[in-house]
């Protein structure tokens, strides 16, 4: 299977968490993004992009609507992203990112975390660099070949392409996300996007069995319990 499935498994496992974090997620970042960059979905890409992909996932249209009235009625929260590394049992690693309105929380959160599962916090650098931050784009009704073609016309650059069944699969570097869309809309504009991510992949991947497979499920599930956590990724295989 290849890197798409990948980044399908995680946007599962995040979709298959309690749908009140969920929501209480994408709350806290579509407000975040209303407050950074104004609260228009055509002059906001990113809120634009957030809104999108909280619909994909269900999330009731008044909690979206709130999260943006609140920075229309002056309301001043801050939220910060955190990233944070970690060592798991025989060779796993995680990268965890947090939105979060108070660090401390989440650093005691995290560590109570590391602690029951006997695991290590790493430093900034210490797990990332076996990863490759990466955009993913996926959608139909273009082959592969026109896909490279519109590619290449527009001057955009790539990290690899790839087709999955019917679907192409675009990898790019991650600030390279609108460019991408907005180049493969020009020449398909009713376009729907299957993915539409910004992740972290892993370079190379470990297989865990036994207590170490045990201790690392009951890691990833401590650790979506934890409020302030968004994303987790990480180079298990088999998880």
């Amino acid at each position: 299977m290849g890197r798409a499935y990948e980044v399908r498994k995680a946007s599962i496992q995040k979709t298959g968490a309690a749908r009140g974090k969920i929501y209480s997620m994408y709350a806290k970042e579509i407000y975040q993004a209303a407050k950074n960059g104004g609260t228009s979905l055509e002059a906001n890409s990113a809120l634009k992009r957030l809104v999108e992909r909280a619909k994909k996932e269900q999330v009731p249209q008044d909690i979206i609507k709130r999260a943006i009235d609140k920075v229309n009625s002056g309301v001043d929260e801050t939220y910060t992203k955190n990233t944070y590394e970690m060592f798991g049992p025989a060779g796993s690693t995680l990268i965890i990112e947090c939105l979060t309105d108070n660090v401390n929380r989440t650093v005691s959160d995290l560590r109570a975390v590391v602690n029951k599962c006997h695991v290590k916090l790493g430093n900034v650098g210490s797990v990332s660099y076996n990863y490759d931050n990466l955009c993913v784009v996926s959608f139909k009704g273009l082959s592969l070949e026109d896909t490279l073609n519109v590619l290449i016309e527009n001057d955009v650059d790539v990290k690899d392409i790839e087709e999955d069944n019917d679907e192409v699969v675009i990898y790019g570097e991650a600030q390279d996300l609108f460019k991408i869309k907005e180049t493969i809309t020009k020449k398909l504009p009713n376009v729907t996007f299957d993915m539409d991510e910004i992740t972290m992949l892993p370079k190379e991947k470990v297989e865990l069995t036994g207590d170490d497979l045990e201790i690392f499920n009951k890691l990833l599930s401590m650790l979506d319990e934890v409020e302030d956590v968004s994303n987790i990724y990480h180079n298990v295989a088999n998880v």
